[in-house]
């Protein structure tokens, strides 16, 4: 269910694009008050051709979720994508949701990994339904713009995640790898072929660091869970225990605040 105009509005966008190139759309019906469809036409022209059902204020108040239920709301279908298919899609950058268990979470993740133009969002089995009202509110309609696999067992991933190239990077507070650091080197390495060489003609030390990940590469960011972090499991599989470093005195940041920060690090590289 999207609720909302927002989430409508995107939901209908993917709609009318997957109809457009074949596909079987994403929305299923969409119910409405009149006071809305006047407020905002454009979602009725949006919804052309779908089954659009004027309702009273109580129904949508029924079928909503929220509070205060804002006029419209959509029954979707639920997009089912393969994790080998999407990776072999040229992917550089995804989200890994390792047993992220807050709905509120899950969609922020989600949400900035949309802005920071990842690939695709992977969420491992024992992370939240992303489909649930409070997961679908929480991404503000990013859950229909890129692919979301969701059930996928941990062996099974790294080996996909391998297989297609990808550099597994976790997100760790504990992590031996400074991303303050990571984003240094990468910056350099851009600045490079301009710059002069260290007097005795060697690259700086800092652009040629074989041991550290390179952000612009192709990547997969594991996020674990609120309480627990990633796994032991999960950090043992990964190729850099990556931390972004606290100046001021907060114990550690909230997990969908630390994958934002890391996406757009990833971001960054791979868009200069």
């Amino acid at each position: 269910m999207a609720e909302g105009p927002q989430a409508v509005r995107e939901a209908l966008l993917s709609h009318r694009a997957d109809a457009s190139a074949g596909g079987a759309g994403v929305v299923l019906e969409v119910f409405a008050t009149e006071a809305c469809l006047e407020r905002m036409p454009e979602l009725a022209d949006l919804a052309a051709g779908l089954p659009l059902r004027l309702a009273t204020d109580e129904v949508i108040g029924a079928m909503a979720t929220t509070i205060s239920p804002q006029g419209i709301v959509a029954v979707c279908r639920i997009a089912e994508y393969d994790l080998d298919d999407v990776l072999a899609s040229g992917v550089r950058m995804v989200a890994v949701l390792c047993e992220v268990r807050d709905p509120g979470n899950a969609g922020t993740i989600l949400r900035a990994a949309d802005s920071a133009g990842a690939d695709a969002v992977v969420l491992t089995s024992s992370s939240v339904d992303i489909h649930n009202p409070k997961a679908v509110r929480s991404t503000a309609g990013s859950l229909f713009h890129l692919p979301v696999v969701t059930g996928v067992e941990l062996d099974f991933l790294m080996s996909a995640l391998r297989a297609h190239g990808l550099t597994v990077l976790a997100a760790d507070g504990y992590g031996n790898v400074d991303l303050d650091r990571l984003q240094d080197e990468s910056a350099l390495r851009r600045l490079a072929p301009a710059a002069p060489e260290e007097a005795d003609g060697a690259t700086p030390a800092a652009v040629a660091e074989p041991s550290q990940p390179r952000l612009e590469n192709s990547t997969a960011w594991l996020f674990g869970n609120e309480a627990q972090g990633l796994s032991d499991a999960a950090l043992a599989e990964a190729d850099y225990r990556v931390a972004v470093p606290v100046y001021g005195r907060a114990e550690s940041l909230n997990v969908g605040t630390a994958a934002t920060v890391c996406l757009y690090a990833s971001a960054r590289a791979q868009n200069r």
